[in-house]
């Protein structure tokens, strides 16, 4: 599990260009706010979280495989991290902050799918 990246992933990286080409701007992993959140908007008080299916327990055909050897390990290992993420979000509401969640499967190959919904929750 040490190769597995937690920064700079692919999704992410989709993610950061498609929002430097919408010409937002944005600083990247604040370890001050809960969870750090993977893009921070500072003068909006917005975060996006971008979630790997898998590790995060979506409930696409790929978060929901289980992998066959050491399963209850996976599977606890899994909703801790969705206890976490569920916490995190309540501390930045609380915080007021907004949060939004993208899902690697949301993003695609290049992230034309979640433009819509990215533009609309940094406008409001």
């Amino acid at each position: 599990m040490r190769a597995v990246k937690s920064r700079n992933t692919t999704p992410e990286m989709i993610v950061r260009r498609l929002l430097h080409s919408m010409r937002y701007r944005f600083r990247l992993h604040r370890k001050e706010l809960p969870g750090k959140p993977d893009i921070v908007f500072r003068a909006k008080r917005k975060v996006i979280f971008i979630h790997g299916c898998f590790w995060h327990g979506h409930e696409c055909r790929r978060g929901s495989r289980v992998p066959k050897t050491n399963t209850a390990y996976w599977k606890q290992k899994i909703l801790r991290n969705q206890a976490r993420d569920e916490c995190n979000v309540q501390k930045l509401r609380a915080l007021d902050w907004r949060s939004l969640v993208l899902w690697e499967c949301q993003i695609g190959k290049t992230g034309e799918k979640v433009v819509p919904s990215v533009t609309s929750f940094l406008r409001e």
